[in-house]
C-alpha cells in the first residue's frame, strides 16, 4: 500500500493550509494513508527540503511543494 508523507514545519500556516485541503480531497477520493513528518527533526530532511515546506510525497517521490497540486496527486495516485 502506498504511503502520502507530509513533510512540514511547527507554526507554518502553509503546511496546515495543505494538510487540511490534504483531509478535503480525503473526502472525494480515496487516499492512502497520510504521514506528518516534521522536518526540523531529521538532518537528512532539513537539507533536503529545508525552506520549501510543505512537501508531499508519495511513496518518497515529491508531488508537490507549497501549495496541494491536487491534479498531480491524483494522476500519480492512478500509476500506483
Amino acid at each position: 500500500m502506498s504511503t502520502l508523507t507530509l513533510v512540514h514545519r511547527q507554526d507554518c500556516p502553509l503546511c496546515d493550509e495543505m494538510l487540511a485541503e490534504l483531509r478535503e480531497l480525503g473526502r472525494t477520493i480515496p487516499l492512502p494513508p497520510i504521514e506528518i513528518v516534521d522536518v526540523d527533526s531529521d538532518a537528512l530532511l532539513q537539507r533536503r527540503h529545508g525552506l520549501h515546506v510543505p512537501v508531499l510525497l508519495l511513496d518518497g517521490t515529491v508531488v508537490c511543494r507549497h501549495r496541494l497540486d491536487a491534479p498531480e496527486l491524483q494522476r500519480m495516485l492512478r500509476r500506483v
